[in-house]
């Protein structure tokens, strides 16, 4: 794939094509993600995850409302209580760890207070929970549970997101185009579905 190639299946700016062709290639290459298809609907997800490769790092800054999208995680006193309430721009760092504690809390691995927000979403996948930080820094040689700020640095960003990749077999779903499945798979749900959708038909044209 060449760099033009890439910045037509992403359609990202020629800065941001600069920025990420290198670091996505590396990922791509070591995980197996060696077809035109394959890379088609990688590329459409990790765009649509990374919010056009340009955030790394999960936010929690939700209005009252928008934490409806945890259900029973959190309750409606809570959303009531640490939700961005109108006129308010964003949440202070402190009511977001909380949002993230209460949201991750308990669960693959976290276990110990803050862990929640210590092990929120980072990279292009948005690499989530002790656990999986501890599987993708062993896959990467590098120490995430200690030092989860790893996963900002580009290239690890990319190759996180390329370990989950291979680690949830997701090369399967892409050869059937199986776009609600891989979707399933990677989000735990369908959002952001139409746009994973447009995505990924925008790379095919460029690769395929």
């Amino acid at each position: 794939m060449t760099k033009d190639m890439f910045m037509h299946a992403t359609g990202l700016t020629p800065e941001l094509t600069e920025r990420w062709y290198h670091p996505v290639m590396v990922s791509m290459e070591s995980c197996g993600i060696d077809t035109p298809i394959r890379q088609a609907y990688f590329l459409a997800q990790i765009g649509v995850e990374s919010g056009g490769f340009k955030f790394l790092e999960e936010s929690f800054n939700y209005s009252v409302e928008g934490l409806l999208i945890f259900g029973s995680r959190i309750t409606d006193k809570q959303r009531a209580e640490y939700g961005r309430k109108p006129g308010e721009a964003v949440l202070s760092k402190e009511r977001q760890a909380t949002i993230a504690d209460l949201v991750y809390g308990g669960r693959y691995g976290n276990n110990s207070p803050n862990d929640g927000w210590k092990y929120r979403g980072r990279g292009l996948k948005q690499i989530t929970f002790r656990w999986n930080y501890i599987a993708c820094g062993e896959a990467l040689g590098i120490d995430l549970e200690n030092n989860p700020d790893l996963l900002l640095e580009d290239i690890n960003a990319a190759c996180s997101a390329g370990w989950f990749w291979k680690s949830n077999n997701c090369n399967s779903f892409a050869d059937k185009r199986d776009l609600k499945g891989l979707t399933r798979r990677i989000n735990g749900g369908f959002n952001g579905l139409q746009e994973r959708i447009e995505k990924t038909q925008k790379a095919l044209l460029a690769l395929c």
